[in-house]
């Protein structure tokens, strides 16, 4: 079967290429499952560099996320459609994944929506329900909120009954996203402080910035007393600092979101944040965005296009 593998680690994906490897094989406590769309995440374009925190020993394959359909396996019928998290694997044309990792496919997802649902929505779940403890009606501000991390944070905040301020590079991005998931207000990636102060009153109760850099600088400036900072990740590429006299003074917080290893460490809690995006999905009450799918065989095309920032929402890649 074709996998795409990384074989040496490399800034300009030099080191990555789709190759024939043997097709993984179905064993006791595994689903295998031949997949119809993998979710591409930017954390898998960080992997192909060496600079997420997961380093796996090379040669990798990487890809977090996938849907499909059973070939065989514990519990599932041949052809049953299913959503997995892998972790590592995903872009290639079978997987053999762990039964507990497997779930059934909501039958009104396409297989591209279900494969882009775990871990963006996932991340956004831990950041604003376990961690920030959302309530209804409180402002939350959402960077980079056209991407794939940040539109789940849209979604799962509007869904909590939050009051939700977008920013984006890209006006014509955030103009989508007001039309379809009717956030209050949107605003450029800088000079949003002043703004941000003036609509909600004084700040953001809660932050979410997978940005970082100047995003979270000027964040620190714009989140009111007692708020929650949620640090997502650094797609700016610097990684900012802070002095303490600032959450002291202002008395907020700063909450590090590791979603994956949140549920490692609470193995319970994990399962339970699992059980409710996807009881969310279940249900309609998210709406997955799918920017673009990409065959595999163009998957550069699909990692030069996350590099880019071109998306509003998921980036899909299709075997």
């Amino acid at each position: 079967m074709r996998a795409l593998v990384v074989s040496t680690l490399s800034p300009d994906l030099s080191g990555t290429a789709l190759i024939e490897v043997p097709a993984p094989q179905a064993a006791p406590g595994k689903v295998l499952i031949r997949v119809k769309a993998a979710a591409l995440n930017y954390p898998d374009l960080l992997m192909t560099r060496g600079e997420y925190q997961l380093k796996p020993p090379l040669p990798f394959s990487p890809g977090m996320e996938i849907a499909g359909e059973v070939v065989e396996g514990d519990g599932f019928s041949p052809g049953d459609p299913v959503v997995a998290g892998t972790r590592l694997g995903g872009f290639a044309d079978m997987v053999c994944v762990d039964t507990a990792a497997v779930r059934r496919k909501p039958a009104h997802l396409s297989f591209g929506q279900a494969a882009g649902v775990g871990a963006a929505y996932l991340t956004a779940y831990v950041a604003l329900v376990r961690l920030a403890k959302v309530e209804a009606g409180e402002w939350v501000l959402i960077h980079g909120a056209t991407g794939g991390v940040g539109l789940a944070a849209v979604d799962m905040a509007t869904s909590l009954g939050a009051r939700v301020i977008a920013t984006s590079r890209s006006p014509e991005k955030l103009a989508v996203l007001q039309a379809e998931y009717g956030v209050e207000a949107c605003l450029p990636a800088s000079g949003f402080r002043d703004p941000v102060k003036e609509l909600t009153g004084g700040g953001a109760d809660v932050i979410y910035d997978p940005v970082g850099g100047d995003v979270f600088d000027e964040s620190v400036r714009a989140i009111a007393f007692g708020g929650r900072l949620c640090v997502v990740g650094f797609t700016s590429g610097r990684i900012a600092t802070i002095s303490t006299n600032m959450p002291l003074i202002k008395g907020f917080s700063v909450v590090g979101v590791r979603a994956g290893e949140y549920g490692r460490q609470f193995p319970e809690k994990g399962r339970e944040n699992q059980e409710a995006i996807w009881a969310l999905a279940e249900q309609g009450r998210i709406r997955p965005r799918v920017h673009a799918e990409y065959p595999l065989d163009d998957w550069r095309a699909a990692f030069e296009a996350m590099q880019r920032s071109d998306m509003i929402g998921k980036i899909v890649l299709v075997p």
